[in-house]
């Protein structure tokens, strides 16, 4: 029987959890917004998982927000059939969609710089 996760295992599992809520719509939106051309599900995943962690190997939890990000007008999308399998969801920023990634990469790095701040006077 495996051993069960400490409270601080589970807190650190709880915090990534909180943290990647917030950080995964950035990514989508920063990936999308370098692309050159529109990009489906599994082509997003793969360049989020390049960038070591973004997604953490968990996948469906792209599904939802490109559908949310696509709701809300910042990603235009079109179904083409493939070749090798079902048909693909093509996703592409568009200028809402670029307004927004401006600000929240200007919110993130404000945030990041203010809590790097405070995190220098900790000791590891």
């Amino acid at each position: 029987m495996a051993d069960a996760p400490d409270d601080g295992e589970l807190q650190l599992r709880k915090f990534q959890k909180e943290l990647s809520a917030g950080t995964v719509s950035l990514a989508l939106l920063a990936v999308l917004g370098s692309a050159a051309e529109p990009m489906y599900g599994y082509q997003i995943a793969k360049r989020l998982e390049s960038l070591d962690g973004v997604l953490s190997g968990k996948q469906s939890a792209l599904y939802p927000v490109l559908r949310n990000l696509s709701a809300a007008g910042l990603l235009d999308s079109h179904v083409e059939p493939s070749v090798a399998g079902p048909p693909r969801r093509y996703y592409r920023i568009t200028e809402a969609g670029r307004t927004t990634l401006q600000h929240w990469t200007a919110a993130w790095r404000a945030t990041r710089d203010s809590v790097d701040a405070v995190l220098e006077g900790i000791r590891e």
